[in-house]
């Protein structure tokens, strides 16, 4: 049985890492204000994993990232995954060989599926983790790519079972209406879409408390759960957070 998992999610933003709510993105600091307020070598204990996005408009400036990851992720010793801007298996190599134990993508599954297979065949699957936004309009679940910019025609169950047989690892499924709100996970399209996921499943989108930790984990159909909120995690969030669900009996590591 798969142990289940506590992820930080980080944005950033052409040169800056950010608050996100429904996709729009509010600049909180560079990755100077970043080693100052949040040593991860320190907060890791709290968590399992780390993510890095590089959610850049413009342009990604892939290179310009990789630095910027490189530098983040010196001394954290919970794995690294991390993406965006991703075209080619050149570009995953360079995410690799700055630090990503994983790589994150989003957009490419939908635009190269080619390039896709080969990432996972060079590197295998446990290394890929297929990233999926969405919003739910009339009733009707809806994929986005291109940070959350392009509706694709393609339903989200659908499109789950496409992304699946690209051969990823993982699933980090993302809801566009609940990001940065701290209202709470969309169980309603999770419970919905559940039974069409085969390889394990990561939620994001709506985390505001450990509350909302606690009852991602306690259902069977999530193996992590994500959050990206800066400010509630601050302080003793995340080590009470963990205090708590280790206390519920959940299947997680007890670092010590």
């Amino acid at each position: 049985m798969l142990r289940k998992r506590i992820i930080f999610t980080l944005i950033y933003e052409d040169g800056k890492f950010n608050q996100s709510r429904n996709f729009r993105l509010q600049k909180v600091g560079d990755i100077n204000w970043l080693e100052r307020n949040y040593r991860f070598k320190d907060i890791a204990f709290s968590l399992d994993e780390l993510i890095v996005l590089n959610a850049s408009k413009e342009e990604k400036k892939i290179e310009e990232f990789a630095n910027i990851l490189e530098r983040l992720v010196d001394d954290v010793f919970i794995p690294v995954a991390s993406g965006g801007g991703v075209g080619s298996v050149d570009d995953a190599k360079l995410l690799f060989n700055s630090g990503a134990d994983k790589l994150v993508l989003n957009s490419l599954l939908y635009t190269n599926p080619d390039v896709v297979r080969q990432i996972v065949k060079q590197y295998g699957s446990q290394s890929v983790v297929a990233s999926i936004d969405y919003k739910t309009i009339g009733g009707n679940s809806l994929v986005f790519i291109n940070d959350g910019m392009q509706k694709i025609d393609i339903a989200l169950d659908q499109y789950i079972e496409y992304v699946q047989n690209l051969g990823v690892g993982e699933l980090y499924l993302n809801s566009i209406e609940k990001d940065g709100t701290g209202f709470g996970y969309d169980f309603d399209t999770i419970d919905k879409v559940a039974n069409t996921i085969k390889i394990p499943l990561i939620i994001a989108g709506g985390a505001g408390n450990e509350k909302h930790l606690i009852s991602g984990l306690e259902n069977d159909n999530i193996n992590a759960v994500a959050t990206a909120n800066l400010f509630n995690f601050i302080g003793s969030g995340l080590p009470r957070a963990r205090k708590l669900i280790i206390e519920k009996g959940i299947n997680i590591a007890e670092w010590k």
